[in-house]
């Protein structure tokens, strides 16, 4: 039983990957750093070829992650290639996607075993089946954000402070350490926010006297300077630039200058009125149960910490989920316990009844929303189905091909790895029989150079034209190879369960009341005659 959770972890978060390959804008950085320390190398040599250093980004970001997660997938790649599993480079960002989603299943399995053991092996299964059945964490354990790289040593630290006997009333001296260290170290080298986390985990501890002050000050501030260390020795090298300690640049951004908030401001209330929600689906409500029906003293203690974080990024204006996504992983662990409460009550009474229903349909609901998560979610990267398109057309044209990517085909899917047809490759992987220019600069002087387009009109852009650069008449000198359609939104028809169609069953009317519509978002355009 414990293999097949462990392994259900580790399925759902590789057939998310592999039902949505493409990524976004936001996990571009760290994607084509992985792609650069895999094509190029990390000799000094090798570093004016990264892409890094034309598209910088606002601030910069560390490569630890990048170049620890490309040489993991490394043996993996191999013995794809091996296979022959390996046709072209896109496939890489296939399998660098699925190493990552496996290093954070891992994490999510070392806490279920750590539930087991404290809590009971039911609690560990209904941990599982919450964390399965939501749709954030598994769509997105495999993608390259700066979060998901840094939820490993999160989950790490978790597991260190859950993982001790029924019976033991506080975690080892040993184990607060080392999870307030991997704190401090994801803070200092990933993401800045999970200073707030680290902060309230040390605090507690000191308070809960799992730790004297004394100690916590001198692991805190190992940790922190190591940390600081290990990232400035890193990043400067990558980027070339003396001093360089990444997270710092990002809360100066940030925070100190307040540019988070041309990203967009969300009212105070929104991680606790629509982000939480979203990423905990019924584990909310579950865990509040679990705080009210049974031990609250141990339970309280393990959600304070992401509670701590929850507040703290309630004062910064800019809100986005994924900014306090490492809370949920602990605090499917409450509800959890909430779940096995309510299980456990005596099925001959109504009131067992209602509450093993109630658990039941905790379950059906996080299954039927991360159904139409996902659906909606795969549907929404047409720039990745777009480089398909374009790229089929190696078939024909074998030569000469100069592509302009547009911007929202960058971001929505079209990386780097999609860049099949072109160099650089790896060393065992054949050459495309073709050489193709993938040109990513916005808004060119003049598109007269380009065989072929990547845009969001079905007429292609001209210098001058339109006020949205674009020709609202149909230019002769290109032919359309292909248009996507990608998610618009969920279209809700009532009223065709009282009156359908002529000819319709009362099963296609159930089929048809709630549909996915879609819009086109992308053309991809071919030049017929030679520009001038």
């Amino acid at each position: 039983m414990s293999l097949a959770l462990d392994a259900l972890i580790l399925v759902t978060g590789w057939t998310h990957v592999l039902l949505a390959p493409y990524t976004k804008v936001e996990e571009s950085f760290n994607l084509h750093a992985v792609h650069d320390v895999l094509m190029y190398g990390v000799a000094p040599s090798s570093l004016p070829n990264y892409d890094h250093f034309v598209f910088p980004g606002a601030v910069p970001r560390t490569f630890i992650g990048s170049v620890l997660l490309a040489w993991m997938s490394k043996p993996a790649i191999y013995l794809a290639a091996s296979f022959g599993l390996v046709p072209s480079k896109f496939e890489l960002q296939v399998i660098v996607r699925l190493v990552l989603a496996s290093i954070n299943a891992i994490g999510l399995c070392l806490i279920r075993h750590a539930v087991s053991r404290r809590f009971g092996r039911p609690t560990g299964l209904y941990y599982t089946l919450i964390t399965c059945s939501q749709f954030h964490v598994p769509f997105w354990m495999g993608r390259t954000l700066p979060n998901m790289l840094a939820l490993l040593p999160v989950n790490l630290s978790a597991y260190l402070l859950i993982a001790r006997a029924p019976n033991t009333l506080k975690p080892s001296q040993r184990s607060v350490s080392a999870s307030i260290a991997l704190l401090i170290f994801s803070a200092v080298v990933f993401r800045a926010e999970l200073a707030a986390l680290a902060g309230a985990l040390l605090l507690q501890s000191i308070y809960s006297r799992h730790i004297s002050f004394w100690q916590a000050f001198a692991v805190g501030a190992i940790s922190t300077l190591a940390s600081i260390a290990f990232t400035v020795s890193v990043d400067s090298y990558f980027w070339g630039q003396p001093y360089l300690w990444p997270e710092w640049h990002s809360i100066y951004f940030n925070v100190v200058e307040g540019k988070s908030a041309d990203w967009g401001t969300s009212p105070a209330h929104a991680y606790l009125t629509s982000h939480l929600p979203k990423l905990l689906l019924s584990a909310l409500p579950l865990s509040a149960f679990a705080v009210f029906s049974s031990a609250p003293k141990r339970l309280l203690s393990l959600i304070f910490p992401g509670a701590v974080l929850v507040s703290a990024m309630s004062a910064v204006g800019h809100k986005e989920w994924r900014f306090v996504v490492y809370v949920v992983p602990v605090w499917n662990v409450v509800a959890a316990r909430g779940m096995s409460a309510m299980v456990s009550q005596r099925k001959s009474s109504l009131f067992g009844r209602l509450l093993f229903l109630g658990a039941s349909g905790a379950l059906l609901a996080n299954l039927g929303a991360t159904i139409l998560l996902t659906a909606a979610g795969v549907r929404n990267y047409p720039g990745g189905e777009a480089m398909v398109i374009l790229n089929a057309r190696a078939n024909v044209n074998t030569t000469g091909v100069n592509a302009h990517i547009g911007n929202l085909a960058l971001q929505s899917g079209a990386s780097l790895f999609t860049h099949v047809h072109a160099p650089p490759y790896l060393a065992f992987l054949a050459p495309s029989p073709v050489q193709w220019v993938y040109d990513k600069t916005d808004n060119p002087p003049s598109y007269a150079g380009y065989t072929h387009i990547v845009g969001e009109e079905a007429s292609p852009p001209t210098a001058g034209g339109s006020a949205f650069g674009f020709m609202r008449k149909k230019d002769a000198g290109w032919a359309e190879l292909g248009h996507v359609d990608a998610f618009e939104r969920w279209a809700l028809d009532l009223g065709l369960l009282r009156q359908g169609k002529e000819g319709m069953g009362m099963l296609e009317r159930a089929q048809g009341v709630l549909r996915l519509e879609e819009k086109t978002r992308l053309w991809v355009l071919e030049r017929t005659v030679t520009g001038k």
